[in-house]
């Protein structure tokens, strides 16, 4: 059944997190800092020292329309596979939305609307987010208004059109309504965009207005504890625990709804599964961006977070996986791999579609290109298993269906997909310019 609770991991670690810090005095931000991007309840979330946070009725009946959401054994990819293995993973792709996103967009927005909010907006990637805060908005009678990356913008036209039938406007970013998507616009007119230009333009907007919010679909904690409704209920549905678990990662979200309840299970020491994080190697934030303080947005809006990051004017090459093209990653999940509590590794556009294609081909379901980075993780964790003749139980996260993504599948397909291999000069440059971080303001 669906959880009644969302559970906050961060009271279980060995440590706490680095706070966010003001830009200006560089201490730490405050409720008063955040309040005009966010309602107070969400505030509190963020920096919330319960384990445990009561899920509100309301979000309840509509998280029903689509949870429980299924955990299904792969047995005929393991078939294929020929692996000793055994293969379950937790499908999100039944969410009106076809991801894991209204998991929080759906509190997001009711949070929002019981503060008197009128507007949300936000940024999306491969229009995932975008679409699932469209659908939660429309349930609390709030508008809705999105930048959406260029590159993803022109790629997926379809995710445009269903934000704009539940009610969205949709803008290409960067774009010529704000102040920051015209500076990039100015400097260069083809930008492909990143998700942190499009943030920028999001938080511009919902900062000069006093009846709009803003809205991120990952990164910061009180969306990974909203997600983790994924993971307590598979803790629930598995007939076995798992050896590993296996999760893509962008900004970090999918993964830590994943994840976090079997890490609490493994830190109260009644499990003891390897944790794994996969993010492409175009975007490779965990495998080759640095622990460091850096703005959240291109243009510096946001507060400074501590993260993995590969620099937030480091725009990606235009994979298909949008939903990871984020030049930083969660700043809790960025704390917990300096303490060693998971793994991570990056895998190559062309890996990650052939392990869309071979388990589509085999258990039906067409993956977005997001978790087709989990499943070539999976797919070559089974193979080992193979070779190796170890029965290991993997557990992985299909966070969303790949129907509007046919157009990357056809180019696969017919042999134009590019692999993007980054330069280490193109990671440096980004680097060079991470804010430096100065002794407090009295």
């Amino acid at each position: 059944m669906t959880p009644s609770h969302w559970y906050n991991i961060v009271p279980d670690l060995p440590a706490p997190p680095p706070p966010p810090l003001h830009p200006g005095t560089m201490r730490p931000v405050g409720p008063d800092d955040l309040a005009p991007l966010f309602p107070a309840e969400l505030i509190a979330q963020e920096v919330s020292g319960d384990r445990f946070v009561e899920i509100p009725q309301e979000v309840l009946d509509v998280y029903r329309l689509w949870r429980p959401t299924p955990l299904m054994r792969a047995r005929r990819l393991e078939k294929a596979l020929g692996t000793p293995a055994r293969i379950y993973y937790k499908y999100e792709g039944v969410s009106p939305a076809g991801s894991h996103k209204p998991n929080t967009a759906v509190p997001q927005a009711y949070y929002n609307a019981r503060q008197g909010v009128r507007r949300l907006t936000t940024e999306t990637g491969a229009g995932q987010w975008g679409s699932a805060l469209a659908f939660a908005c429309a349930q609390y009678d709030l508008e809705c208004e999105v930048w959406m990356v260029r590159a993803s913008y022109d790629q997926k036209p379809y995710r445009r059109s269903l934000m704009r039938l539940y009610g969205a406007t949709v803008h290409a970013s960067p774009s010529s309504v704000t102040s920051a998507g015209s500076k990039v616009l100015a400097e260069e007119p083809g930008s492909p965009g990143s998700l942190g230009i499009a943030i920028s333009e999001a938080v511009e907007v919902a900062g000069a207005s006093d009846d709009t919010r803003y809205a991120l679909g990952s990164v910061l904690n009180h969306v990974l504890m909203h997600q983790t409704v994924i993971g307590e209920e598979a803790l629930e549905q598995l007939p076995e625990m798992p050896d590993v678990v296996i999760g893509c990662t962008g900004g970090g979200s999918n993964f830590a709804g994943l994840v976090f309840p079997f890490l609490r299970e493994k830190l109260a020491g009644r499990i003891s599964p390897v944790l794994r994080a996969v993010e492409p190697e175009a975007c490779p934030s965990f495998t080759r961006g640095v622990y460091a303080y850096d703005f959240g947005d291109t243009a510096g809006f946001t507060p400074l977070l501590k993260m993995h990051t590969l620099g937030h004017d480091f725009v990606p090459d235009p994979i298909h996986a949008g939903g990871l093209r984020y030049h930083g990653m969660s700043p809790l999940l960025s704390h917990m791999y300096e303490l060693g509590m998971f793994e991570a590794v990056a895998t190559s556009q062309k890996e990650c579609f052939q392990a869309g294609v071979r388990f589509a081909r085999a258990e039906g379901i067409v993956p977005a290109p997001e978790p087709t980075h989990a499943l070539a993780e999976t797919i070559a964790e089974a193979l080992r298993c193979r070779e190796s003749g170890q029965e290991k139980v993997i557990l992985t996260a299909l966070c969303g269906h790949g129907h509007f993504d046919l157009a990357a599948y056809d180019r696969f397909l017919g042999g134009e997909m590019e692999d993007f291999s980054l330069p280490e000069e193109r990671i440096s440059a980004a680097l060079s310019t991470l804010p430096v971080i100065r002794t407090p303001s009295p």
